[in-house]
């Protein structure tokens, strides 16, 4: 018999790592209708927090230096379990404190200690996507309360068709978008969280994409806090060469961004939060990665459908600044793959 429980899971860091938390929290969702489930996030991701219909509860991280303050959250909350999927010593700590009964994290560093269950998961080899580890923790924390969800799927944050609908319909008035194309969001920043390609080779990419696919296709530019001038910049680039490209429109915050992208039909990206927003999404994407181990694009896979999802890395190299070499990435080959996938679409 499957009881309910008072779930924390934590994921305090950045908004791509907490977007891969997303499965897992859908897979505790399944194990009962009836967990409360609440995450610890930082302030800067509590958005998308409340836009997860797999959340019940957001809870903000006070941050380092708050260990009384943490703790004393976790304890109002009279939760059964919790789940930390990147364990740091602060949260280990404040969980003890707080006498929270089931405590599980990976087998990894000294913080674990403070969790009665520890999982061994190596991440560090990098063998499978970042997802999958959530939600092999989360699989083995609801087994632990007697509950046994079945593997989830995407989507991970699935919006009614009419929600997709108003927001493409808003974007197409904003932009003056042709409904008939194929919307691609291009982000060419990466907000300081990974290596990217230059600003010039997405326009190499747009070029070939457009030589090959023609007013299939119409490129929208996004961008982050402090990143509109190059957006704004890749933007006029393409349009002087005859590129049908839009500069995204301002949102107010993070939630109206990423429900932005949910009118697209595919995001090309670096390993950024946006492309891992879009996976969620279960849109088609087209995302850059490193070659080195930690940030490989298995490591960082997005969560959407696997025949919506592309992928390319530099070659593999034994030197670490070629394995980072984002300009060593093929091009070429990554046009043919995007074609191809736009004309199955």
């Amino acid at each position: 018999m499957s009881f309910s429980h008072r779930i924390l899971v934590v994921r305090n860091d950045k908004l791509g790592d907490f977007m891969l938390a997303w499965p897992a929290l859908k897979a505790l969702r399944h194990a009962s209708p009836d967990n409360h489930i609440a995450v610890l996030v930082p302030d800067y991701t509590a958005p998308m927090a409340r836009l997860c219909p797999w959340i019940d509860e957001v809870l903000i991280d006070p941050g380092a230096g708050s260990g009384s303050q943490l703790t004393t959250l976790m304890r109002d909350g009279h939760f059964d379990a919790l789940l930390t999927l990147f364990s740091t010593p602060r949260v280990g700590w404040a969980g003890m404190r707080a006498h929270i009964p089931l405590r599980m994290a990976p087998a990894t560093k000294w913080a674990q200690f403070f969790y009665g269950t520890r999982i061994t998961q190596r991440r560090s080899r990098s063998l499978k996507p970042e997802y999958i580890y959530n939600l092999e923790l989360a699989e083995a924390l609801a087994k632990r309360l007697n509950q046994y969800p079945r593997r989830v799927a995407p989507p991970y944050w699935p919006l009614e068709s009419e929600q997709r609908a108003s927001q493409r319909q808003q974007l197409a008035y904003e932009l003056a978008l042709d409904s008939e194309r194929q919307w691609w969001v291009l982000h060419p920043g990466s907000g300081g969280s990974a290596v990217n390609l230059s600003p010039q080779r997405y326009i190499e990419l747009a070029e070939k994409v457009t030589r090959h696919a023609g007013s299939a296709i119409s490129f929208i530019v996004s961008w982050g806090p402090g990143e509109k001038e190059r957006a704004s910049a890749v933007t006029q680039a393409l349009a002087e060469r005859q590129i049908d490209a839009h500069l995204m429109p301002a949102r107010a915050g993070l939630a109206e961004f990423a429900l932005t992208l949910a009118a697209a039909d595919g995001m090309i990206a670096g390993s950024t939060g946006p492309l891992h927003i879009a996976g969620c999404l279960d849109i088609a994407t087209l995302g850059f990665y490193p070659a080195k181990r930690s940030a490989t694009s298995l490591r960082w896979q997005t969560c959407n459908s696997s025949d919506k999802r592309l992928a390319f890395s530099p070659p593999p190299s034994e030197d670490a600044r070629q394995a980072t070499n984002m300009e060593r990435i093929d091009i070429d080959a990554a046009a043919v793959a995007l074609t191809e996938l736009i004309d199955k679409r």
